[in-house]
């Protein structure tokens, strides 16, 4: 059984090549238009945990409302990283997002990632969030980490290499992405930033801002 779990697992990675940091736009609302349709790999021990990302929010160079705006901290280090590295932080102190970083090494911004369509490893996931409504599972940023079990361990994590989470090439149409204001923040509110994919029931947020 448990070489036939590893076999598995390789199949399923192997499904996912990692995203070249090359194949990363030097934009990050550009990045964040890209993303959508892409996966996200989550390795466990109970095995690849995964899912297709349907909604992003780009917080751009100079962006009120990003974390990057008042310059290099201890805690936003990871978003003046060249893209393609993970930036997590606690949220409320109840949730964790995660963020891709988006430019050129030492100009901070991000990219949020959303929502997740669920793919590989769904019990896992499932058990992960105690819930079994496959809907719910993944679409909202807190419950994503939740899912995948992802939190600040995470934080600088380069993604565009296989490990114990990338960010994965798919390379199927994704359909047509739409885009609208951010959700949740209070500045900078109007930005057209939040990009997602039209018609997914696994979009979060309010029902006009997911048609």
């Amino acid at each position: 059984m448990g070489r036939a779990n590893a076999l598995k697992r390789d199949r399923q990675r192997d499904g996912y090549p990692p995203l070249a940091r090359t194949e990363l736009p030097i934009d990050t609302a550009a990045l964040a238009r890209y993303l959508i349709g892409k996966i996200l790999a989550r390795e466990l021990p109970e095995g690849i945990a995964s899912g297709r990302i349907v909604e992003t929010e780009a917080y751009v160079v100079g962006d009120a409302a990003g974390h990057a705006y008042r310059g290099m901290t201890p805690r936003n280090r990871s978003l003046f990283l060249e893209r393609g590295h993970a930036y997590v932080y606690l949220a409320y102190g109840t949730a964790y997002m995660l963020n891709v970083s988006s430019e050129t090494a030492g100009i901070g911004a991000g990219v949020l990632i959303r929502a997740l369509e669920p793919r590989d490893g769904i019990p896992i996931m499932q058990r992960n969030r105690n819930i079994t409504r496959l809907r719910d599972l993944a679409r909202g940023p807190g419950r994503l980490t939740a899912a995948l079990r992802v939190d600040r361990r995470f934080d600088g994590l380069d993604l565009s290499r296989e490990g114990p989470l990338w960010l994965g090439r798919c390379d199927h149409d994704p359909g047509e992405i739409g885009q609208s204001i951010r959700i949740g923040i209070a500045r900078d509110a109007d930005s057209r930033l939040r990009f997602y994919l039209r018609g997914s029931p696994f979009v979060s947020g309010p029902i006009s801002l997911r048609l």
